[in-house]
C-alpha cells in the first residue's frame, strides 16, 4: 500500500494544480475570485464544503494519531492548504506507512 499512497499523493498534487494554473491564467492571483468561485453555484459550494469538512475532519485525526505516534501533523497541515486534501491525505498515509515499516523491521 506503501507505493500506492506515494503515488496517489503525486496524483493529488498534479492534478488539482493542472486546475489551479487554468484558475491563475483566467483571472491572476486573485484570492476573493478564487473565494468566489469556490461557491459559484450549488454544484461547487457542495464539493467545496465537503471538502473543508473533510480536511477539517483529517486535521483532528492527525491531532489524535500524533499523540499515540502518529506521525506530526504541521507539514500535512500545509500540503492540505497549498495543494489540498488530495495531496495531503495520502501523504500522511503513505508517512504512517513508512513509520509502521520501521517499527516492524526494527531500524
Amino acid at each position: 500500500m506503501k507505493r500506492f499512497y506515494l503515488i496517489a499523493a503525486i496524483v493529488g498534487a498534479v492534478v488539482p494544480y493542472c486546475f489551479f494554473i487554468l484558475f491563475i491564467r483566467e483571472s491572476g492571483l486573485d484570492l476573493a475570485a478564487f473565494a468566489r468561485a469556490l461557491f459559484a453555484n450549488g454544484a461547487a459550494g457542495g464539493f467545496s464544503a465537503d471538502l473543508l469538512i473533510a480536511s477539517f475532519v483529517f486535521w483532528g485525526f492527525m491531532l489524535t494519531r500524533c499523540r499515540t505516534g502518529g506521525p506530526r501533523p504541521g507539514w500535512f497541515i500545509v500540503l492540505n492548504l497549498t495543494i489540498g486534501l488530495s495531496c495531503a491525505l495520502p501523504a500522511y498515509l503513505y508517512w504512517q506507512e513508512r513509520q509502521t515499516d520501521r517499527i516492524r523491521t526494527g531500524g
